[in-house]
């Protein structure tokens, strides 16, 4: 099982990247989702990535294509109301692409359209979706019995629904709150790689 951090677009740049810096060797990805930042504002934060050492290879730039292409990320997470995977891949065949779910037929068309791996959520109930009722873990299995790409679940991931997620065969997870938010986010995803390092010697 594979682990992606996803920035929470709550730090300044500095502190975002000194995070990032951190946690490196303890995730697989790290997806950068700072809708609220400027283009200017995320290529500093490259820069600074670049200079702390984080290879490009980790990083994926969320919905910002103009960004992925001119700072040289082979990686790009479209949301689901975002830019047409078939275009992307079309026009940028060398890009890996990933997209946004909630569902199975979602998850289906990204597929179809050529997408790399599919992100569905939310999973559980999550502060980031106050209000809103998760959508649970079935469409999952329908997606592991169907579809050839990886799925990811992201939505109120916890540790200890670790164990669920494995159970219906996710391909990883993402977690965003539960190592940007937390009041020491380097601990915590060491916490989470140990979970499913653990889990896999079960």
């Amino acid at each position: 099982m594979k682990l992606m951090a996803v920035t929470d677009d709550c730090q300044s740049i500095l502190e975002l990247a000194q995070e990032i810096t951190q946690i490196q060797y303890s995730v697989d990805f790290i997806q950068i989702r700072e809708k609220s930042k400027t283009v200017k504002e995320v290529m500093t934060l490259l820069e600074y990535l670049d200079k702390g050492g984080v290879p490009k290879e980790k990083l994926i730039i969320n919905d910002r294509l103009d960004i992925a292409l001119c700072s040289g990320i082979q990686t790009v997470h479209l949301p689901e109301k975002g830019l047409p995977v078939q275009q992307v891949k079309e026009q940028f065949p060398h890009l890996h692409v990933g997209k946004s779910v909630h569902d199975y037929e979602g998850a289906k068309e990204a597929e179809r359209q050529g997408a790399n791996y599919v992100l569905y959520g939310h999973c559980f109930e999550t502060n980031s979706k106050k209000g809103k009722a998760p959508n649970g873990l079935t469409p999952i299995i329908e997606m592991k019995e169907s579809l050839k790409i990886p799925v990811y679940a992201i939505g109120g991931i916890q540790v200890n629904r670790l164990q669920a997620l494995r159970d219906v065969q996710a391909d990883g997870i993402a977690v965003m709150s539960g190592i940007f938010s937390a009041h020491r986010p380097v601990a915590e995803a060491e916490h989470f790689r140990e979970a499913i390092q653990h889990a896999k010697k079960l």
